[in-house]
């Protein structure tokens, strides 16, 4: 069978996982969207298909399964297809006091956030590595320079997928693979509410992070944090952005 390419875009559902499928749609990129929420992937599909005249095939899935990675690369396998382009968008968090959070919701986020992004890279960078060519996108965020009082777990997670990201770039550069570390700040989805804090009326666009995300995988950029006060963000001092953070944070969710 005939080898099919896509970009394979993980929570693309909704967010900057459905930004980012409808910015490489646009650019003519045939996709593969996975995320838990089957209804809304295929919707997502029909509207591509129909506007920007991709092929786009759909896997729902739960990641935060036990092997769930095996499982949505051996899917790949038996469809045929060829992922150039790896989009590791999925992810959650939540606010709240480490102690009082139940442990069973911490290890599902480590294992969507962390050991997910880890299998899936690993799995589709051999391949890559075969070809010599591929990209690959991670979804880190601003809260991977600091720590985070009251959203512990998530900021931790985030520090290891910009460490991660900026380490491997280095190892697969000469394979002519591109990674790319993402740091958005605060973004408008629907975060916030799956979280359990308040919106950010000053967070940015999700389009406007997906854009900057694929221009920056496009040129080769090892790390992106988009917009002004994103990019000061990341170049204040710990000590200084911790207590701020832990302030911030509290506020949102109103305790």
């Amino acid at each position: 069978m005939e080898s099919k390419s896509v970009t394979l875009i993980t929570g693309a559902s909704s967010g900057i996982g459905y930004e980012m499928a409808r910015v490489f749609a646009r650019k003519k990129h045939n996709l593969l969207l996975v995320a838990r929420q089957e209804k809304a992937l295929k919707k997502l599909a029909d509207q591509l298909i129909r506007e920007d005249g991709v092929k786009v095939y759909v896997i729902a899935m739960d990641l935060s399964k036990p092997q769930a990675s095996s499982e949505l690369y051996n899917k790949v396998k038996q469809l045929g297809l060829q992922v150039d382009t790896l989009i590791n968008n999925a992810g959650f968090g939540y606010v709240g006091l480490f102690h009082e959070e139940e442990l069973e919701r911490d290890k599902d986020m480590i294992q969507v956030n962390i050991s997910v992004l880890t299998e899936l890279t690993k799995l589709f960078s051999r391949d890559m590595v075969e070809r010599k060519e591929g990209s690959i996108l991670n979804v880190a965020s601003t809260g991977g320079y600091h720590a985070g009082p009251y959203t512990a777990v998530y900021y931790a997670t985030k520090a290891y997928v910009l460490s991660f990201s900026e380490a491997i770039a280095k190892e697969l550069k000469p394979y002519n693979i591109a990674v790319t570390a993402l740091c958005p700040g605060a973004t408008k989805t629907n975060f916030a509410k799956m979280a359990g804090r308040r919106d950010n009326k000053a967070a940015m666009p999700a389009e406007k992070v997906a854009e900057a995300g694929y221009k920056a995988l496009m040129k080769k950029k090892t790390v992106m944090v988009p917009g002004i006060a994103n990019k000061l963000l990341v170049k204040i001092p710990r000590s200084v952005v911790k207590g701020f953070v832990g302030r911030y944070q509290r506020k949102l969710s109103g305790k």
